[in-house]
């Protein structure tokens, strides 16, 4: 087996383990501190596979940078979260400041991955967008463990399918991809 085809097999098992614990409300069982646990814990297991695993190393270090940043496209879910907070059933205090962050990072996406621009002021665009995504995805988490902890059952919408992807699969990989980000516009390499 060769190792591109070992990455992806892993990657669809996760992907598969992630449905499986959406279907089977696993997420539901935990108590409220283990969500972002099991988020920062897959973070720690995908970014060690990444420094530890040559394949896999070779292969994120080579990849266009434009697909790296184009996975936060997916942040548009935070239309959703909005859909849902009109319906009641996500809160404001996480579904507003939330949904409007990410679709602000999901917007500021495209003009970061197509912009004509020259190496120099392009990575210092990478950099930025970079920065503001991460912060925003972290202050998600925060804003959800605190919810949890302080009124469990207002974020239940994301303990079952569709949403229960985000802490297990969505929310990993676009943490990682943001420390990929950094490394790779540190190296110096060409961006695009």
């Amino acid at each position: 087996m060769t190792a591109a085809l070992l990455l992806r097999a892993l990657f669809w098992l996760w992907f598969l383990g992630a449905l499986a614990a959406g279907h089977f409300l696993l997420l539901q069982r935990l108590p409220p501190a283990a969500i972002p646990a099991v988020i920062f814990g897959l973070v720690a297991v995908l970014l060690s596979a990444l420094f530890r695993i040559t394949a896999l190393r070779t292969w994120i270090m080579t990849l266009d940078l434009r697909a790296l940043v184009l996975v936060h496209l997916t942040r548009f879910v935070g239309i959703y979260f909005l859909v849902l907070h009109q319906r009641g059933e996500l809160p404001y205090a996480f579904a507003v400041p939330a949904g409007i962050g990410d679709i602000a990072v999901a917007v500021m996406a495209l003009p970061v991955a197509f912009a004509p621009l020259e190496a120099g002021p392009r990575r210092r665009v990478i950099v930025i967008w970079n920065t503001v995504g991460l912060v925003d995805i972290l202050l998600v988490i925060a804003s959800a463990a605190r919810i949890n902890l302080t009124a469990p059952g207002e974020l239940r919408a994301l303990t079952h399918l569709p949403l229960s992807l985000l802490p297990t699969f969505l929310v990993p990989l676009i943490i990682v991809t943001h420390v990929i980000l950094y490394v790779r516009t540190k190296r110096g390499q060409p961006l695009f």
